[in-house]
């Protein structure tokens, strides 16, 4: 008797079942939003829920997850010395494009001692990068790190309750005004 499951490779199966739990999970969410059922997340990986809860005991936990790895690409990029303010915002455009069901499930649990990391990992990331602007005369004096938090969180706020089809010209205007606001005097 044939049965369609493969088989159960035991704990060496672990990280590649993240992985594909997490890219599921990004796509689960883009398409369905946060409210999607989980079921679909371990169905899209190809995995057991049983797997889903043991990589990630809640919605929290793998939205959190995914966030650590879009700051993990904002890490490396920023690392870079030709990296700009205007390149950093576009990326962080691009993943809040693309994760906007994630950033209202977070925000929802922004007191989630799991998630205090996360904003001081993006504060990292955006007092490097500011420095380095503001060197090059690029950013204005008046700016400070917290501005650029500010502006990142109205983005994603926005973004996330943009119609689909809207976000990448609206997240355009945003970052026009924000680039106006930011602009040395």
């Amino acid at each position: 008797m044939a049965t369609n499951s493969k088989a159960n490779r035991g704990p060496s199966a672990g990280p590649e079942n993240r992985r594909a739990l997490l890219a599921a999970a990004r796509e689960v969410f883009a398409a369905d939003g946060f409210s999607a059922p989980l079921s679909a997340v371990a169905r899209r990986a190809g995995v057991g829920q049983g797997s889903l809860y043991r990589h990630f005991p809640d919605r929290t936990a793998l939205a959190i997850a995914i966030f650590d790895e879009n700051l993990a690409q904002l890490e490396t990029f920023v690392a870079r010395p030709e990296s700009t303010l205007d390149d950093l915002l576009d990326r962080v455009i691009d993943q809040a494009l693309a994760s906007t069901a994630l950033i209202d499930l977070v925000m929802a649990d922004a007191h989630d001692p799991r998630a205090v990391h996360l904003d001081e990992r993006l504060n990292a990331i955006v007092a490097r990068l500011l420095v380095r602007e503001q060197t090059a005369g690029r950013i204005g004096e008046h700016v400070v790190t917290a501005d650029v938090i500010l502006a990142v969180s109205m983005l994603a706020g926005v973004l996330a309750r943009s119609d689909a089809a809207d976000r990448p010209a609206v997240a355009r205007r945003a970052w026009g005004l924000f680039h106006a606001a930011f602009t040395p005097r």
